[in-house]
């Protein structure tokens, strides 16, 4: 029994624990906007109620004092998606990251229940899925993005959970699903296959935890010895940031977790249990026992066939929203921005990311609005509690610059394996995805 059962006094872990959630969640969420609501009658619509949608919504709601603003999006279930991991580590329930669209819906905002189906920003308008039309002063970006299972030949989503098939990027149950199946193979052992796909992604951390998760649980199980475990690169490195990527190979290295580089998925057998990988020496074939798979994640049809995405360059041929990296406001329709995953900057595909993305782009839009410049930048924070066994973690934050930034200054090196970045990542950052959600950031 524990200390703050026996006596009502928490101890030195739990102390640890309560403070920095308490903390986190103030330093992180902090109190919203402070300035007096700017009189306004603007028609303002965001396409999309994910975390950037209704972090926006409930941001510009406070700011502004008699603007329309009408969210669209027919999804009704809200993900709380970094705690995916989490579930797909056995340490969390499904339901554990299960909430609704509706009870963060700001009260003074119009929720359009459908999905958007055409985006006609030079008549600064948008068509919902039944073919109702919304015309606007503003449009923020917020949608966002696909997981392309199909374009793997032969995956789909409906085979998380079946031989040895897992991912925990498609939802709650399939993170469930791809536990079973990484639990099933900690009991026997063979071959783990993780990876990543070549186009951007969400949480690009995600990967590599998994396989730090699935071999923690084989030691702790006594059976790493019968496993062998290989990490699919996609590229010539296994992290954006190269201080990360060399942390990652040295712990990967020390744990027997086998890297290969340049090694991008493109198919996969489920009979044969074998998945294909593009390589610079041809197509090669990797058996598997358990498999986590990773889809190729681009921008929503709606969004790639409208004019929005960027025309050339790297963000391009996926149909990100163009966007300047720094105020989110698109360049060739000033008034339209993107927040979240469908923004097309460099860096930014988190849910720490929206926390910073969505004041800035708030803060230009209001300022449009008032007259008045707005100086707020985003400089491309993004953040990935990095698990690399459970109960230890990395507290990775970075920039556009690949700068690697402290919150926590004293308390936290983001290159160390600690138990404080774990809690952080179990217990503080779950309060504070939800004060953000609701516009507190």
């Amino acid at each position: 029994m524990s200390r703050i059962a026996a006596h009502g006094i928490p101890s030195r872990r739990e102390f640890l624990k309560l403070a920095l959630a308490a903390g986190a969640a103030t330093s992180l969420a902090g109190t919203g906007s402070a300035r007096a609501a700017v009189p306004s009658n603007a028609r303002i619509v965001i396409a999309g109620a994910g975390a950037a949608g209704l972090a926006m919504a409930n941001r510009l709601s406070s700011m502004l004092d008699g603007a329309k603003i009408t969210l669209i999006d027919g999804r009704k279930a809200h993900y709380y998606q970094p705690g995916f991991t989490l579930v797909g580590a056995g340490l969390k329930p499904a339901s554990y990251v299960e909430s609704t669209t509706g009870e963060f819906v700001p009260r003074n905002a119009e929720w359009i229940e459908e999905a958007v189906a055409e985006f006609d920003p030079d008549a600064n308008a948008v068509v919902t899925a039944s073919g109702r039309r919304v015309e606007y002063d503003f449009l923020v970006l917020a949608t966002g993005l696909v997981l392309d299972y199909e374009s793997i030949e032969g995956m789909s989503a409906d085979l998380i959970g079946r031989d040895g098939i897992g991912s925990v990027y498609a939802g709650p149950q399939a993170a469930a699903a791809t536990y079973a199946e990484m639990s099933r193979f900690a009991d026997t052992g063979g071959v783990g296959l993780f990876g990543r796909p070549a186009t951007e992604m969400k949480c690009a951390g995600a990967p590599l935890k998994y396989a730090f998760i699935t071999e923690d649980t084989l030691t702790r199980r006594g059976n790493r010895s019968k496993a062998e475990l290989i990490y699919a690169a996609h590229g010539g490195a296994l992290f954006g940031v190269p201080i990360v990527s060399e942390k990652v190979r040295m712990l990967y290295a020390e744990r027997g977790i086998e890297t290969v580089y340049r090694h991008v998925m493109t198919a996969i057998d489920p009979a044969r249990k074998i998945a294909t990988y593009d390589t610079p020496d041809g197509t090669k074939e990797l058996g598997y026992d358990f498999i986590h798979v990773v889809p190729p994640q681009r921008a929503p049809e709606a969004v790639r066939n409208s004019p929005l995405p960027w025309q050339d360059g790297p963000l391009a041929g996926d149909g990100w929203v163009e966007a300047n990296r720094e105020t989110l406001r698109h360049p060739r329709y000033d008034n339209v921005f993107a927040v979240g995953d469908i923004a097309g900057v460099p860096k930014g595909k988190t849910a720490a990311s929206v926390k910073w993305q969505v004041p800035v782009a708030a803060d230009h839009l209001v300022g449009t609005i008032s007259g008045t410049a707005a100086t707020s930048a985003y400089n491309g924070y993004t953040s990935c509690p990095l698990i690399t066994r459970i109960g230890r973690a990395m507290l990775i934050e970075f920039d556009y610059n690949d700068n690697l930034i402290q919150s926590f200054p004293g308390l936290v090196a983001p290159l160390e394996e600690l138990w404080v970045s774990w809690v952080m990542k179990e217990t503080a950052l779950k309060p504070t995805y939800y004060a953000m959600v609701r516009g507190l950031a």
